[in-house]
């Protein structure tokens, strides 16, 4: 079982930046491999960025570029910066484990990010 609070979301214009963080906390299996998802209305979600537990990330190729996923192993926070916004990122965006054994039922409340044209 993981613990997770996303924040940092809001509304911002087209080519701003926001930076998102999460607060991870319980199954430090599951919270060693995190990754930010999002869901857009009327679409299923989806993994946008992840990171391992020796720092590889992961990058969905609309985000590659733009997007950078970090993390602070001490604090146990997860960051997913964010540049370069365009209308299509508007979502409400998670953070949860990217590993498949630890993915259930259990979802954060999730942040909103809005990017207006």
């Amino acid at each position: 079982q993981v613990q997770l609070v996303e924040s940092g979301g809001g509304l911002v214009q087209a080519g701003g930046s926001l930076r998102l963080s999460c607060a991870t906390s319980g199954d430090t299996i599951c919270i060693s491999a995190m990754g930010w998802y999002r869901q857009a209305p009327g679409k299923e979600r989806e993994l946008v960025a992840g990171i391992t537990s020796t720092g590889s990330t992961y990058y969905e190729d609309s985000v590659k570029g733009r997007f950078t996923v970090s993390r602070d192993r001490a604090e146990n926070m997860v960051y997913l910066q964010m540049n370069s916004l365009k209308p299509e990122d508007t979502a409400v965006y998670y953070c949860n484990s990217i590993l498949p054994s630890c993915l259930g039922d259990y979802w954060g409340q999730g942040t909103q990010v809005t990017v207006s044209s």
